[in-house]
């Protein structure tokens, strides 16, 4: 006997009824919280603090994160990245090899006991053990390149946690880790990462004010190359000079570095910015360490290249938020909006009517594939109105029934902030 098992259909995610969102805008941020990143996003529903530098995130904030993910993922796919996704316990003894278990090397690891006996640390960073996993995958120069990336939660014990969604102890990353035959391969994929970063933050709508920025490494290599956006809020200080755009650290900043720029002191500008994404070139140094090798053609033992790229996903949500935000609240880029439409009705004396009309545009957009969200609720006009720029949607749509006497729609642009009477034709052409 066969069974067939019948199902409704998925609903449609490109849509949602705002009654139907668990959450709720607030009029203040919590009292503790002193980052404007979080402040907006608590109160616009986007996120929930659970403890300093710990943030839950919400549907709608959830919504944002995927979309921004996804530009990443484009990008990353497009230069032959493959997207693969690693454990968040880290092996002492791996960590051990490389000397950055050590507090005094890495001050931001969460460590834990096993029952069973034995330390584990939370994962910071995964250089070490997928660069471990690697000596399984790769034998031959036949095996390489070979260029892997995942978004794993990232945990770092920071003693600066004031920073919201900016500097969290808790955090989204993407990173991805390359790993290359020679000098000259690992190089021309560094440039070309450096390339889909740059394009990466064009799409979030950041990239003319975003520098490829010469700094130190860390506990990472020596040096490294940040990437850093200009932000009133920022927490780093750089030098730019914006014709050549060429960017310097501050920590790195000496006769040396502007000798091999080609640049004055005097020809830099110097401005506040937020970190948005570093990479590093580890040579082979770190394959030396844990004995990650390929034979040649002569079969010989040559170690890997290996280079490492990360992008904060919820970093640059919160620098989002701040960086596009104006005193009624968000005003988010179209490319990772929640929704690109905010539907509201205003229910006066024909209520029904309004309603009706209301559900049917609602339905339109949602079958023409057009992400909404429809404030159905019983609420004033205020209320919504004020509800609607906190929460940062694209394009605000208004039925009432005023525009339904004049056959129109009310089109607000939340960026501009113009108010426009059009058809519902022309919305479509304007979406």
């Amino acid at each position: 006997m066969v069974a067939i098992f019948l199902s409704r259909a998925a609903p449609k995610k490109s849509a949602m009824k705002q009654s139907h969102l668990f959450t709720k805008t607030r009029k203040e941020a919590p009292t503790d919280e002193v980052a404007q990143n979080a402040k907006l996003l608590i109160r616009a529903g986007y996120i929930h603090k659970e403890m300093a530098g710990v943030y839950a995130y919400l549907p709608l904030g959830l919504r944002v994160q995927n979309k921004i993910k996804q530009i990443v993922r484009e990008e990353m796919d497009a230069i032959g990245g493959q997207e693969l996704i690693m454990t968040a316990l880290q092996s002492k003894e791996l960590w051990e090899k490389t000397k950055r278990w050590s507090d005094e090397v890495v001050d931001v690891w969460f460590k834990t006991n096993l029952k069973t006996g034995g330390e584990v640390g939370l994962g910071w960073s995964h250089e070490e053990p997928i660069a471990e996993m690697m000596k399984g995958y790769i034998s031959s120069f036949r095996d390489l390149p070979i260029f892997v990336y995942q978004f794993q939660t990232k945990l770092r014990n920071e003693v600066r946690a004031k920073s919201g969604i900016l500097r969290g102890r808790e955090f989204v990353m993407k990173d991805m880790y390359s790993f290359c035959l020679d000098e000259a391969d690992h190089t021309a994929f560094y440039n070309r990462t450096i390339d889909a970063y740059m394009r990466v933050y064009h799409r979030l709508g950041i990239g003319e004010d975003t520098f490829v920025t010469f700094a130190a490494g860390g506990a990472f290599t020596k040096f490294s190359h940040e990437f850093q956006t200009i932000a009133e809020t920022g927490e780093d200080v750089i030098y730019i000079h914006r014709a050549k755009k060429i960017a310097v650290n501050k920590e790195v900043l000496n006769d040396e570095t502007l000798k091999n720029l080609g640049v004055s002191r005097s020809e830099l500008e110097e401005v506040k910015t937020a970190e948005v994404g570093n990479i590093f070139n580890f040579g082979t140094q770190k394959s030396e360490d844990l004995g990650l090798s390929y034979k040649n053609e002569k079969g010989e033992a040559i170690p890997v290249w290996m280079g490492s790229y990360g992008i904060g996903i919820t970093r640059v949500m919160g620098l989002l938020a701040e960086k596009f935000s104006d005193e009624k609240g968000i005003v988010w880029p179209e490319s990772v909006a929640p929704f690109r439409v905010h539907l509201v009705s205003i229910v006066g004396a024909n209520g029904e009517a309004v309603k009706k009309e209301a559900e049917k545009l609602y339905q339109t957009l949602t079958d023409k594939g057009i992400e909404v969200l429809y404030d159905d609720r019983d609420l004033r006009p205020g209320e919504k109105f004020a509800d609607s720029d906190l929460i940062g949607i694209p394009t605000r749509v208004v039925i009432s029934e005023k525009t339904m006497k004049e056959g129109k729609l009310e089109i607000k642009d939340r960026k501009t902030g113009t108010v426009s009477m059009l058809s519902e034709s022309d919305l479509f052409k304007l979406l």
